[in-house]
């Protein structure tokens, strides 16, 4: 019995199945049917089909100019007409600057970016420094010109400064260093502040329309500087020179760095900041000859007032304490060629003079403190040996 019911309800299971097959079929074709009907009545997916036909048949690349295009651009980069290839693709994007990119645009444009990336390689090369260094700033123009109308405005920039760093790295090497340390700073200044100039003028022609590139020029300036402090520095301080020819060093820098305010560029605090260093550690050194020189005389005073013997003598002298800032020296001279003062308060005050007008020649608020602290130990030096002489 048990076994008969299971029978059944297996038929009865059949049955069913059967039944919802052949109504999912018959939905089915309800369905498509109405697709159908549907995409017949639709008159916007009947129109699809001419449109795009309509698109294909605006954009015209049947012309004779575009079909050799590719060509032509091959010829202009072979034989470095790079001004005509600009040309040439400037005169495509405008064609087709309005037109609808279709399949066959795309397809044109694929092989037109592989020229145009020939063209740059050759550009770039063209601002490489072992092209372009001889002719001067003006050289490049050419080359960062067409760079810059391809869009190339960033690349151009630093392929530019790149070559003009080269340029000035290579002046300076070129340098002979031979006589006196001024005659050479004298030709150090010249070329390097009259490079940087022309460089600052060609940049100012070639990216007046592209403002964003001008914080690059200050930055490249400014390690630019650094080259040149570099090699001021291993001639003037490194060199052990006297203060008073690092101060006309300095002084030579520094006008010929002003110059640059013709253009706008005033590069006079980088210049301090660069120099600051060697300066102090100059006026430090000077500072601690001074002082020894001051107590080996000290370890000989006599206190004796100074006989020149000569009045020859005696106006040498006064000569030489008026070229020191000292007017009021006649006052200390007594009868024929006398002077009431001991040779070490003389040399004393002659040596520290000179300092202080060599130093102040060096002179920018950076260095106000150490000239200070200078002086105050050259003269407490002075000042002690006094006192211990009068106890």
């Amino acid at each position: 019995k048990v076994k008969k019911e299971w029978l059944e309800v297996l038929e009865e299971t059949k049955k069913n199945k059967v039944l919802n097959d052949k109504r999912k079929k018959e939905e089915a074709v309800m369905v498509a049917a109405a697709v159908v009907a549907e995409v017949s009545t639709n008159p916007f997916l009947d129109e699809e089909k001419p449109v795009e036909m309509e698109e294909a048949e605006m954009v015209d690349l049947s012309l004779e100019w575009i079909q050799e295009l590719p060509e032509d651009l091959d010829v202009c980069i072979a034989q470095r007409n790079f001004e005509g290839a600009v040309d040439l693709l400037d005169t495509l994007n405008n064609y087709l600057q309005d037109k609808p990119s279709t399949h066959a645009v795309q397809e044109l444009r694929a092989k037109i970016d592989v020229r145009v990336r020939q063209l740059t390689d050759v550009l770039v090369f063209e601002l490489s420094p072992d092209r372009s260094l001889r002719g001067g700033p003006k050289a490049t123009r050419r080359a960062v010109s067409q760079l810059i109308r391809l869009g190339q405005s960033t690349k151009a920039c630093e392929l530019f400064l790149k070559n003009r760093a080269a340029a000035v790295h290579t002046a300076i090497r070129q340098l002979r260093i031979e006589g006196a340390t001024l005659l050479y700073i004298h030709k150090l200044c010249n070329v390097f502040f009259t490079s940087l100039l022309e460089t600052a003028k060609e940049f100012q022609m070639d990216f007046a329309g592209n403002s964003g590139c001008y914080s690059a020029f200050i930055v490249w300036s400014r390690s630019t500087l650094k080259m040149f402090v570099d090699a001021f520095s291993k001639q003037v301080f490194d060199s052990k020179e006297s203060l008073a020819t690092a101060a006309e060093c300095v002084k030579v820098a520094k006008e010929h760095c002003k110059q640059l305010g013709e253009i706008g560029l005033d590069l006079t605090f980088i210049l301090h900041s660069f120099l600051v260093k060697d300066i102090k550690a100059a006026l430090q050194h000077n500072k601690d000859i001074i002082i020894e020189a001051t107590k080996h005389r000290n370890s000989e005073e006599m206190w004796r007032k100074m006989n020149l013997m000569t009045p020859e003598a005696l106006g040498k002298l006064k000569e030489e304490m008026r070229n020191c800032g000292v007017s009021t020296f006649d006052q200390y001279t007594g009868e024929d060629c006398w002077v009431n003062l001991s040779y070490t308060v003389v040399a004393f005050t002659k040596q520290i003079m000179a300092f202080l007008e060599e130093a102040l020649k060096l002179y920018f608020s950076e260095l106000h403190m150490v000239l200070l602290e200078s002086l105050m130990e050259i003269i407490l030096v002075a000042v002690q040996h006094v006192d211990y002489s009068l106890r």
